[in-house]
């Protein structure tokens, strides 16, 4: 039986946040996530949608109903001039919670220009065994037990420390992929938990390229962390070890991108 997937949308835009920021991109956004992020900015995606839509290079608007087929996928992605776009995007939600329509499409686009691209939470390690093979550039959120929970847990169960799952899940990437971690930061973030992220990705290898991200306020967080933390929590990122830590804001938010 040929693989489908459940989708929110497909567009072209310009990368807006992390290593290759500024990079033009065709994004493929999955429906369902099985996390819940206090500053997630697409809540929309985190349950199976019923349509979705894709917007063509000329901005015309074309609805869907799901699940869609992978092979329809490829035929949009056609119209979308790959050879112009450094990257194809598997976003969501969460897209390894669909890895059999993740690695088919990533197969589809085999040799077609753009790198193939998946953004990730970072914990679903048998989805990603699943893609890997066709995936490029893996970046992955590295979450913090105090923003997020898992769907379904209560708030007095939601401080699940995810560094140990992180750090295989990491190890994994590097196996056959460019990898990049993102953490997220607001005004609550825990120093102990940067120093127990710190300590597992100086674990796997100290050279990952690791972006701290203050948030977009959004929902229930209502403020960015201050200049002097965001310098704070950097600089001891860098003196416990990590080579290569950088601060990028989401960019998209700035200019009013998607």
């Amino acid at each position: 039986m040929a693989a489908t997937a459940n989708l929110v949308e497909v567009f072209s835009s310009i990368q807006g946040e992390g290593i290759h920021v500024g990079a033009s991109t065709v994004f493929v956004r999955f429906g369902r996530c099985d996390l819940r992020c206090r500053w997630c900015d697409s809540p929309h995606t985190w349950k199976p949608a019923d349509a979705g839509s894709v917007t063509e290079l000329d901005g015309s608007e074309h609805p869907f109903e799901n699940p869609v087929p992978v092979d329809t996928v490829l035929a949009w992605l056609e119209r979308f001039e790959l050879e112009q776009h450094r990257f194809v995007s598997f976003t969501g939600g969460e897209p390894l919670l669909q890895s059999k329509a993740v690695a088919a499409l990533a197969a589809g686009l085999r040799g077609r220009g753009p790198r193939r691209f998946l953004e990730t939470h970072g914990l679903a390690r048998e989805g990603l065994a699943e893609v890997l093979p066709e995936i490029d550039v893996v970046s992955m959120d590295w979450k913090l037990a105090s923003e997020v929970r898992r769907e379904g847990a209560s708030h007095r169960d939601a401080r699940e420390a995810f560094h140990a799952t992180h750090a295989a899940f990491l190890r994994e990437a590097l196996g056959s992929a460019e990898a990049v971690v993102k953490v997220v930061v607001t005004p609550a973030t825990e120093n102990a938990e940067l120093d127990a992220m710190l300590e597992a990705v100086v674990g796997v290898d100290a050279s990952v390229p690791v972006i701290l991200q203050p948030v977009t306020p959004t929902g229930p967080v209502r403020a960015a962390p201050r200049p002097d933390q965001v310098l704070a929590w950097h600089r001891r990122l860098e003196r416990g070890g990590l080579r290569d830590v950088r601060s990028i804001p989401q960019t998209h938010k700035t200019i009013g991108l998607a």
